[in-house]
């Protein structure tokens, strides 16, 4: 699978994750944000698919990345469009054009979280997307550290995504809507860091599951140089 071939296929499983689990993030949201969570995501990844359907894979990794991230930034709204927006457009800046090749999908993965952090200003235990977000990055890392494939990379940190995911609902939110309702946003979990978990998931199975898989590993490796 070619570089770009993988960022359609993981952008368009993203966008069929949101739209089943549509319902059960707008409800997560509900108990204890605005509610809105899973109807703003399921908007704008409808945009970004509509946008795969037009253009098919007629750019490099970065550049599909890059625009997925605009039409998030613009078409989801409010902080979760501006997050997801920030994510995917660090991630697209940390891809070279494909003419030198790759830098490593990890290197990108940490510039996505590392957007996130400087915009939402959020840590680990605060309840957040970034509870989610920080094991995954190191799960990855992890995992091409030891010497492990590419999809065993990518699921490593989809587990570590869904773990940190489920670790939020012990929390008590300090950040956005939810840190409004003080100790009774203990015993639910993070909408966003739900759906970051869906994210990693997404790319997980694309890499795992796609056609000719050892083509990609050939063009992209977990860490630069690999």
């Amino acid at each position: 699978m070619q570089d770009n071939a993988l960022a359609v296929a993981w952008l368009r499983g993203f966008a069929r994750a949101v739209e089943e689990d549509e319902d059960r993030l707008t409800a997560l949201d509900s108990a204890i944000g605005d509610g809105d969570h899973g109807i703003n995501m399921r908007r704008g990844t409808s945009h970004v698919h509509r946008m795969l359907l037009r253009d098919g894979p007629s750019g490099t990794m970065g550049e599909l990345l890059d625009a997925a991230g605009r039409l998030l930034r613009t078409h989801v709204g409010g902080a979760a469009g501006a997050l997801y927006g920030s994510t995917f457009q660090a991630m697209g800046a940390a891809l070279p054009d494909g003419r030198a090749g790759l830098t490593g999908l990890g290197d990108a993965l940490q510039e996505g979280l590392t957007a996130v952090v400087r915009l939402g200003a959020a840590a680990p235990g605060d309840k957040t997307m970034v509870d989610a977000y920080t094991p995954a990055v190191a799960a990855f890392r992890e995992a091409c550290a030891h010497g492990r494939s590419l999809g065993e990379a990518a699921t490593a940190a989809a587990e570590a995504a869904a773990a940190g995911a489920r670790s939020t609902v012990s929390m008590q939110a300090r950040k956005g809507r939810a840190s409004y309702l003080g100790y009774r946003s203990v015993g639910h979990l993070d909408p966003g860091a739900v759906s970051t978990g869906m994210l990693f998931r997404a790319l997980a199975e694309e890499i795992t599951n796609g056609p000719e898989p050892a083509l990609f590993y050939g063009r992209i490796g977990c860490l630069p140089g690999v």
